[in-house]
């Protein structure tokens, strides 16, 4: 277990902190007095999705750690898994892109966005090698290309091909998570990269190069989504427009303290605290929470026409039904 976060190498354990103190908090957090009112903060579990970094490891650096309910956090690789976990009822509460809950439409899911997360896509690239003649995305007809399947990653390489007179069948596209990604790249396995996350600083620090970001590609929308029993449950819904809060709580103190926040993320993951404020200045915007949007429907449906355009969905799909505007008030 890492002491920073609540998340153990079990990837479970419950906080229970200030659970007598009531909802108002000494950090200023307020719910909504009719959700307050409802029920007991302490017969109350929230069961939050986590991934090592996220916003809820910061949350004693921004003084907002102690809720007056129980959290418990599990950690999870990605987005596509953290959508599973909350369709499959084992989690109340997540964060992922806007991808992996579009492939979720067709099983009538129970998961619903609740939230927007407004957050960086300069840290979504294309890499290529070190000394690698690709100066050009229209110079990859025919090359290796590693990416993530069902993330932005995917989504941000079919436009890139697009934009550059090349479709799916111009490359020879390499299905890959992450870590095995990494591996590829670094063993020239692959001719480029489209990814995303701390893996970006480290292959430029050994010497890849970016041939293009995602600027201009994603919308830099992350969504924040919770199971539709939990919001329909008074007091776990008390507890999810507390949580928020202390989200958007954690993003400005991350905002505000960048080299605590690479400090302290160094130590959690063993990578070099450089690395981590190379990120932070590199970034397209800062991260924001911020309530359901019409534009923010708009963006995700044209993610999905996409997808289905270019033959990875069967049939276009309306993502309407996912958003749920009810904490539009929480986050307003």
């Amino acid at each position: 277990m890492h002491p920073d976060h609540p998340a153990d190498g079990a990837r479970r354990r419950f906080l229970a902190h200030g659970i007598g103190a009531g909802l108002g908090l000494g950090c200023g957090l307020m719910l909504p007095r009719t959700a307050a009112a409802s029920t007991s903060p302490a017969s109350v579990t929230l069961r939050v999705a986590s991934y090592k970094g996220q916003t809820s490891y910061f949350f004693d650096d921004a003084g907002v750690a102690d809720t007056p309910y129980k959290v418990d956090y599990a950690e999870f690789a990605g987005g596509n898994l953290i959508v599973e976990a909350i369709a499959g009822g084992s989690i109340d509460y997540g964060g992922m892109s806007e991808i992996p809950p579009i492939f979720a439409v067709d099983a009538n899911t129970p998961l619903r966005i609740i939230g927007v997360l407004r957050g960086d896509v300069n840290n979504q690239v294309a890499l290529v090698p070190k000394g690698s003649p690709i100066t050009d995305p229209a110079q990859l007809k025919g090359k290796r290309v590693g990416y993530v399947r069902s993330t932005t990653s995917h989504y941000f390489l079919l436009r890139l091909l697009h934009d550059h007179g090349l479709d799916w069948r111009d490359i020879e596209p390499i299905a890959l998570s992450p870590q095995d990604g990494l591996v590829a790249f670094q063993t020239g396995r692959l001719d480029a990269w489209v990814v995303y996350g701390l893996a970006v600083q480290v292959v430029q620090a050994q010497g890849a190069r970016v041939l293009r970001t995602a600027l201009g590609y994603l919308s830099g929308n992350y969504l924040v989504a919770a199971h539709a029993r939990a919001i329909a449950d008074p007091g776990r819904r008390a507890a999810i427009a507390d949580y928020l809060l202390r989200e958007r709580a954690g993003l400005e103190w991350i905002n505000d303290n960048p080299q605590a926040w690479a400090r302290k993320i160094s130590r959690l993951t063993g990578a070099a605290e450089a690395l981590f404020l190379e990120q932070f200045r590199q970034r397209s915007e800062p991260g924001r929470l911020i309530a359901v949007s019409d534009a923010a429907i708009r963006s995700q449906q044209q993610v999905a026409d996409t997808f289905f355009e270019h033959g990875v969905l069967g049939r276009r799909l309306d993502v309407a039904p996912l958003w749920n505007r009810s904490f539009d008030a929480v986050l307003a």
